[in-house]
């Protein structure tokens, strides 16, 4: 409990948690940063890490001179690229018979069977649209490794995605995370992020929903 607690906290308070790290690592901050990135993008395991959120405090961060902006965008999209290949050569090598139990509590077949349905209707553009997409995020390029993409245009989806991704967020935070009213308010903006980066699949949801209901 005393963990779920930390990681709440740690996630709705962003900002004092990510300057208390930069103070107290200094450079090594990056590092921290980096591996939590491609973790939450490369291991199917830690798909409840914060990416967005992360994203955008990490820019705010910078514009108060902490970090610099321009070596938080180039590392953290290496990281975002090498996580989402290293979540391809997974699923490549395990496929999906690590979502056998329809039961369990991280590796969920809900997850695999949401972003399938993303595949379906986005096709290999779903690489690059997942990565606004919490959750969907970490298991497309799982999903692209099993065998709905080949590897050459994977890893220019991952790119481009990679890319676009951290450079929206982080430059996102470095223009407006530093504003007197963004900073008083941060946790609401945090709640914010979440909300529209869960939006679609919320959408998506209802309108199942309204389907199952017409057919019923």
């Amino acid at each position: 409990m005393e963990i779920l607690k930390y990681f709440f906290d740690f996630f709705m308070h962003l900002d004092r948690h990510l300057d208390v790290m930069v103070s107290s690592y200094g450079t090594w901050a990056y590092l921290i940063l980096f591996l939590i990135i491609f973790a939450e993008t490369g291991l199917v395991v830690t798909p409840i890490l914060p990416g967005d959120s992360l994203l955008f405090a990490a820019g705010s961060i910078a514009a108060r001179g902490s970090l610099d902006v321009a070596w938080v965008v180039l590392l953290l999209s290496i990281a975002a690229i090498f996580g989402d290949t290293v979540n391809y050569a997974a699923g490549h090598f395990m496929g999906p018979r690590v979502f056998h139990n329809p039961g369990g509590r991280i590796l969920k077949k809900d997850y695999l069977d949401r972003t399938r349905a993303f595949f379906e209707k986005y096709g290999g553009k779903t690489i690059i649209i997942a990565r606004f997409v919490p959750i969907v995020r970490t298991f497309a390029p799982f999903v692209a490794g099993v065998g709905s993409m080949d590897y050459g245009r994977f890893i220019v989806y991952n790119i481009a995605g990679g890319v676009a991704w951290v450079a929206f967020f982080v430059i996102g935070g470095y223009w407006f995370g530093s504003l007197p009213l963004v900073r008083k308010n941060f946790t609401i903006v945090i709640f914010a992020i979440i909300f529209v980066s869960v939006l679609p699949g919320i959408i998506g949801f209802i309108r199942e929903f309204i389907r199952m209901r017409r057919r019923a």
